[in-house]
């Protein structure tokens, strides 16, 4: 359950940023439509920039996506199914299941 309170509290974060990114995105067109060149919107850009907000929700979704992957296939192991049926599940291999099975244990 842990994995995936983490899941839903990184889409909320998702959520959160994509807002900003909007707002961000917002006072850039305007800037430009009065003539400001990107020279002088993007210093003037409140931090963090689209670029930075955009690096760190990608990062923190693959981070929180792994955890629950990993999590979820261990929950589906320990209650029977196969690793063939788990790859089948996930769109993986065989392979990528059991690397997953026998990864660190997360937090």
């Amino acid at each position: 359950m842990t994995a995936l309170e983490e899941v839903c509290a990184t889409a909320r974060q998702m959520i959160t940023n994509g807002e900003q990114i909007l707002e961000r995105a917002a006072f850039i067109r305007d800037q430009r439509a009065v003539g400001a060149s990107y020279r002088e919107i993007v210093p003037a850009e409140p931090r963090p920039l689209i670029v930075e907000l955009i690096s760190d929700t990608l990062s923190q979704l693959a981070d929180a996506g792994s955890r629950w992957r990993r999590a979820e296939a261990r929950a589906l192991h320990n209650e029977g199914l196969t690793m063939d049926v788990i790859a089948r599940l996930f769109g993986v291999t065989r392979q990528r299941v059991s690397s997953l099975l026998k990864g660190p244990l997360d937090r």
